[in-house]
């Protein structure tokens, strides 16, 4: 039996896009995929390609939580809020974070396969 291993950042970015937009159910609930780009290249720096907001239960308010960046062979989310929580979540999820030194603080999040996008918006959760 053959295994594929989605490692395209370009399909790893829309999976995670489906699965936080797509999901119903506890903290992911609240979440909306904002500002996407449908046409975006990936670069070696990272493209962004969209980024995730949080809605208040009416739909109306919400609070930009970071950005998703497409690679050609992963993404990394920039995320600015409850950082050392999400690092934290993600680390135990077994994802490679790295701390962004800038005011205010930022974390970078590395998302290498279709198989780390569950596990990815699982940490998510912690936000």
């Amino acid at each position: 039996m053959v295994e594929d291993r989605v490692t395209d950042g370009r399909r790893i970015a829309e999976l995670l896009a489906s699965e936080l937009d797509g999901r119903e159910d506890g903290a992911l609930e609240a979440l909306a995929v904002v500002n996407a780009d449908r046409d975006v290249e990936p670069t070696e720096d990272g493209a962004l390609a969209y980024e995730v907001e949080r809605r208040d239960a009416d739909d109306e308010d919400g609070e930009l939580l970071g950005g998703v960046y497409v690679h050609p062979d992963r993404i990394h989310v920039e995320l600015r809020e409850d950082v050392e929580d999400v690092a934290q979540a993600a680390r135990e999820a077994g994802l490679r974070t790295r701390p962004k030194a800038v005011r205010p603080p930022r974390v970078l999040v590395f998302v290498e396969s279709g198989a780390e996008v569950k596990r990815f918006a699982n940490a998510f959760e912690h936000i």
